[in-house]
């Protein structure tokens, strides 16, 4: 089997290449040699490698910035989306495809499922939701993976953030009332890996896969308490390192404005995930631990 992957050198994209080797050749597209800018031209090289696996790592993730450059996203989250899709649906192909809670506008007062109803707030949402109906629109075999809240131990992210405001000042304000899972991309991208051994089987006896999943860690936080639980760990991972940090204080999301609105609830509810396929995310505490295990000192 081969497996294509783009975004290769985003935070999914570098976990995939290592979670999806033991199923087959593993093509790792990063931007230069696959640029979602241009929808045709990387559609062509995709199409170039005739694989049976399209793995989509890449996007337009600049949350802020959408709102001032909304056709560079719409290209990039929508049309590049659709290009791909039509290229899998040419060649037979599976589609994997990761989505975010940003699809949704947060006034439930639940986890998100599935079958609710999308309203994004923001142009980033908006795009990435018409990725998602492009994809449906295809008609071609697909799993749309809804993450949130996405972290690694490389690249920019909110921990290497923190990690770096920890050792530089001894205040911080974050945000405390918009609600989440922070979610490790290395638990994504062994979640695909099992996804897509999952998919081959339906697809093997003849079932088409069409589907949208959750695909978020377990529990709950706000960007606050993710902070302080960073913080906790940092400090008994890392004991000699000089910590400035004494405080970390809660503000309200209209006390920190951005260009984009962002949803007040952006919890996802996993049990699809779990009924159909028996994948159950790990809790986002014991993921954060296990990823700073594996990072270096900072």
């Amino acid at each position: 089997m081969r497996l294509l992957v783009t975004g290769a050198t985003g935070q999914v994209g570098w976990e995939l290449a290592r979670s999806l080797m033991p199923l087959g050749e593993v093509v790792a597209l990063d931007r230069a040699a696959c640029d979602l800018a241009d929808p045709q031209a990387a559609a062509a090289v995709v199409a170039g490698y005739a694989p049976d696996v399209i793995v989509n790592a890449a996007a337009y993730t600049a949350v802020d910035k959408a709102e001032s450059e909304p056709e560079l996203a719409h290209r990039i989250n929508a049309e590049a989306v659709g290009a791909l899709a039509g290229t899998a649906r040419g060649i037979g192909a599976l589609l994997v495809h990761y989505s975010t809670d940003y699809v949704f506008d947060g006034s439930k007062d639940a986890p998100y499922t599935e079958a609710d109803s999308t309203a994004p707030l923001n142009v980033y949402g908006a795009t990435k939701l018409a990725g998602e109906q492009a994809i449906a629109t295809s008609g071609c075999d697909h799993l749309i993976l809804r993450t949130t809240w996405v972290y690694a131990a490389r690249g920019h992210n909110f921990v290497a953030t923190m990690l770096r405001l920890f050792a530089e000042r001894e205040a911080l304000r974050v945000v405390g009332d918009q609600h989440g899972a922070p979610t490790w991309a290395r638990n994504i991208a062994d979640a695909t890996s099992s996804l897509i051994c999952w998919a081959r089987q339906a697809r093997d006896a003849g079932d088409p896969v069409q589907q949208t999943f959750n695909l978020s860690a377990a529990g709950e936080t706000t960007w606050h308490g993710f902070a302080e639980e960073i913080r906790r760990v940092a400090a008994q991972r890392w004991p000699e390192h000089p910590w400035k940090v004494r405080q970390i204080d809660a503000i309200a999301t209209h006390d920190y404005p951005t260009p984009a609105a962002r949803p007040q609830n952006s919890r996802l509810d996993g049990t699809r995930l779990a009924d159909a396929t028996g994948i159950v995310m790990p809790h986002w505490r014991d993921a954060l631990l296990r990823c700073l295990e594996d990072r270096p000192a900072p």
